[in-house]
């Protein structure tokens, strides 16, 4: 018998499928990660795919963008630049280069788009457009909905799915745009004005799927901002995912996580409405038997009580008679009263007569109305007597009076009263006021001894 020969050595991998394993491991290991580093050999071939290296102080790492995704970013990163990229970590296994798939890059830091949000965010607050107090109320059961949306992108489909389960009588106006890319800003604030003008919606939902930064960023133009906080119809901001965030959200008068959260909001649930109204329906039932069975029970009592009307009426009638009758002998008596106070009356008038009060009344009031009068001419000629005296007194010490016997008030050009020689010098001018006007002076000489200057002819 022939011996065969058995290899005992472990098998052995190809390099593709070592290559393939390493590249499966990696991409379940890495779903999607953040890469900060130095741009270097950057490269376009006419493929339109871009190609380069990340590198940091120790280490660098191939990365490559393909032309669908590169084409959504508005700068193209150059040499030497220090950027943030989010992609798939792989292995490019013809070559087994370990490698990054980019989806998105950004400037590294704040990252540009994301330092224009911050800026454009607190421009309009500080304006005042995310106030709670300006937003106005949604509707939660509109009799027309408006959309500003692509019509043909998932946000209208998810929008009108949810109406038709929802409420599906309610009438939908798509006022259709753009919602990505450079001419998005414009077609979507002319979407809204022409919402506005049309005249119809209740309410406006305003919003796209969800999306990367740059996909969203119509959304984050201060245009589209401020046609939203303009318009007068109720919006609804509806971008993204939920965890997507943009201007619009912040102006609008309210913000849906997803465009299918913003059509529930605005839609009544039929579902809940049928049972409202169904209950409605038995509670209006029972309480209507119940009134009914109220009502008839009324009824029967009332019939049992009810009486003959003939004989209702003859009992009234006597009960009449007996009235009048009462009524007769109650005035005649009220007369009989009223006839003897009469009488009484005016004969107590005739013993208090006020004539002979009023004649005495009046000669008192004569005498005292002639003493009255001697008493003011008398304190008349006391106060009469009492205002001489006392002018005479006022006379005597008036400043008039002084002024009339020769004397004069002087005074400087301020106004000050002179009463000291050495007060003024020669040269100023000074005014004496006199009994009748004011004389003009100027001064000479000024003697401080109490003489008088002697006369020098001048």
């Amino acid at each position: 018998m022939n011996d065969v020969f058995q290899d005992t050595r472990p098998r052995a991998l190809s390099v593709s499928e070592l290559n393939h394993q390493a590249r499966h491991l990696l991409e379940s290991s890495f779903m999607q990660v953040w890469v900060e580093g130095e741009l270097s050999g950057f490269s376009r071939p006419s493929s339109g795919h871009w190609y380069f290296s990340l590198k940091d102080h120790k280490c660098q790492i191939r990365c490559a963008m393909f032309r669908g995704l590169n084409q959504r970013i508005r700068t193209i990163p150059k040499e030497g630049d220090q950027i943030r990229i989010r992609g798939k970590v792989t292995l490019y296994e013809n070559r087994g280069d370990f490698q990054i798939i980019a989806e998105h890059i950004e400037p590294a830091g704040l990252g540009a788009l994301q330092q224009a949000f911050e800026e454009l965010k607190r421009k309009l607050q500080t304006e005042g457009l995310f106030e709670v107090g300006r937003k106005k109320p949604v509707p939660t059961m509109p009799a027309h909905i408006g959309v500003v949306t692509s019509p043909t992108g998932a946000a209208i489909h998810d929008i009108l799915t949810v109406l038709a389960r929802r409420c599906p009588a309610i009438p939908v106006t798509l006022y259709p745009t753009t919602v990505q890319g450079q001419p998005a800003t414009a077609e979507i604030v002319k979407a809204i004005e022409l919402a506005q003008a049309h005249g119809v919606a209740d309410v406006l939902i305003i919003g796209r799927g969800g999306g990367s930064l740059e996909d969203l960023w119509c959304f984050n133009e201060e245009a589209v901002a401020r046609a939203i906080a303009a318009c007068p119809i109720p919006t609804v901001s509806a971008v993204g995912h939920e965890t997507d965030v943009t201007i619009a959200d912040f102006v609008a008068d309210l913000r849906a996580p997803t465009p299918s959260a913003a059509a529930e909001k605005v839609s009544p649930d039929q579902r809940d409405m049928l049972r409202q109204i169904n209950d409605r329906e038995f509670r209006l039932a029972n309480a209507a038997r119940r009134a009914l069975q109220r009502l008839n029970t009324k009824l029967e009592h009332l019939a049992a009580r009810l009486r003959d009307p003939r004989r209702e009426l003859l009992e009234k009638a006597q009960r009449l008679d007996e009235l009048e009758l009462r009524l007769g002998k109650a005035m005649e008596q009220r007369l009989d009263r009223s006839q003897v106070r009469s009488t009484h009356l005016a004969q107590r008038l005739a013993m208090q007569s006020p004539r002979k009060q009023l004649t005495n009344s009046r000669e008192a009031l004569e005498r005292s109305s002639s003493q009255l009068n001697k008493a003011v001419q008398r304190i008349l000629v006391k106060l009469q007597d009492r205002l001489e005296h006392t002018a005479g007194s006022l006379n005597v010490v008036s400043p008039l009076a002084t002024l009339g016997r020769g004397y004069a008030i002087v005074r400087d050009e301020h106004g000050n009263i002179i009463r000291n020689a050495p007060d003024v010098t020669a040269g100023d001018r000074i005014f004496a006021h006199l009994a009748n006007g004011t004389v003009t002076a100027e001064v000479k000489s000024v003697n401080p001894e109490n003489s008088w200057p002697q006369n020098s002819g001048d």
